[in-house]
């Protein structure tokens, strides 16, 4: 059997063992590592869980999540009943600034307003990605803080990678201009990906990232 067909059957495996996931409408693609899941889903969420299911499995080295969010009729809601339900579940939750809104338009939800932090505008995506009646979240959420010294924001990205136990920090090479931090080198799996790019936007002043990782196993 192929690499590729031997990586369908792992990532099929994976989703189905996830008791977060409902994948009887899931079919998995690969090719050269580069897996493509296509089909339905109930909720958002389910969407969201299902790449991160792919990503968990060794051997993938990105992941097209192409499933679409097909709810069923009870959970179908009005536009302005569902912004409603976003909005308070944003003002509940204490880490999502008072700056942020949402607008709502056929069940896909736009957020907006300003934060200072990258992981405010994360959280506030994930509380309207878990609201039930939602196709997608947009994340338009800008990011608003002093722009730091270019240098000053290297040089703590490396220490925080040194400090990290889970990442190599001399195979990753960071530059920055005007706030926009670039990531770059190999990595040996998503979840140190991840780490990497969190470890990113961490950094005070930070308003996007630019990934150029890769994940080779």
């Amino acid at each position: 059997m192929s690499f590729d067909t031997d990586l369908t059957a792992d990532v099929s495996d994976e989703l189905f063992w996830d008791p977060k996931l409902d994948s009887t409408a899931i079919a998995v693609s690969a090719a050269d590592g580069t897996i493509t899941m296509r089909g339905t889903v109930g909720s958002l969420r389910e969407k969201r869980e299902a790449k991160k299911a792919a990503e968990r499995v060794f051997g993938v080295i990105s992941v097209d999540n192409q499933l679409q969010v097909r709810l069923m009729n009870d959970d179908k809601r009005a536009d302005s009943e569902l912004r409603g339900d976003v909005l308070q579940a944003l003002m509940l939750d204490s880490i999502v600034p008072k700056t942020v809104d949402a607008k709502v338009d056929e069940g896909f939800v736009t957020l907006t307003g300003t934060a200072n932090w990258q992981y405010e505008r994360d959280e506030a995506e994930f509380v309207a990605s878990n609201i039930v009646g939602a196709l997608d979240v947009i994340d338009e959420i800008g990011l608003e803080f002093p722009t730091p010294n270019g240098s000053d924001v290297k040089e703590s990205i490396k220490k925080a990678y040194k400090r990290n136990a889970a990442l190599d920090a001399d195979d990753l090479r960071i530059s920055t201009d005007s706030g926009t931090v670039t990531v770059q080198g190999t990595v040996s799996s998503w979840s140190e990906h991840d780490e990497a790019i969190d470890a990113a936007w961490a950094a005070p002043g930070v308003t996007s990232v630019r990934d150029d990782l890769m994940v080779a196993y």
